[in-house]
């Protein structure tokens, strides 16, 4: 493209939500942990290696009678409460500034399980409810 002559309307997006295409067979359920798959797709998040946490759904959609990309889900990419996991992976707020895992599409742990757990986030903080994830 050639420089401008004049000025233009430059389109702009926040980043605070993004909108993509959902995974075939797939239902993504409101406030619900959203990962990204290899594929480019977005599914609730779960215990693999393949995902990458992108943030919390805005709204539910079944797209479990469509293909790939039939349907696209709002997801917000700030900082949202999910479930603490337990035991050995339970977040404490000495892991503030640390990758959290995906566990479940609402529940988030302190390591990845042994190579079998996505990264959800950056833990932002803790409370005695749950985990307060920073999504990017």
């Amino acid at each position: 493209m050639a420089a401008l002559t004049k000025g233009r309307n430059t389109l702009e997006r926040s980043g605070d939500i993004t909108e993509p295409p959902v995974k075939g067979a797939t239902k993504i359920f409101a406030g619900g942990l959203v990962a990204i798959n290899a594929s480019g797709l977005a599914v609730p998040m779960a215990t693999v290696t393949t995902l990458v946490g992108l943030g919390r759904a805005e709204q539910t959609v079944d797209n479990s009678a469509g293909a790939d990309g039939d349907k696209n889900v709002r997801v917000g990419r700030g900082i949202y409460k999910f479930a603490n996991s337990s035991a050995g992976d339970l977040i404490t707020r000495s892991d503030i500034g640390a990758t959290c895992y995906g566990v479940d599409d609402q529940t988030v742990a302190k390591t990845n399980g042994t190579n079998t757990r996505s990264p959800a986030g950056k833990i932002h903080d803790v409370d005695a409810d749950g985990v307060w994830v920073k999504f990017n």
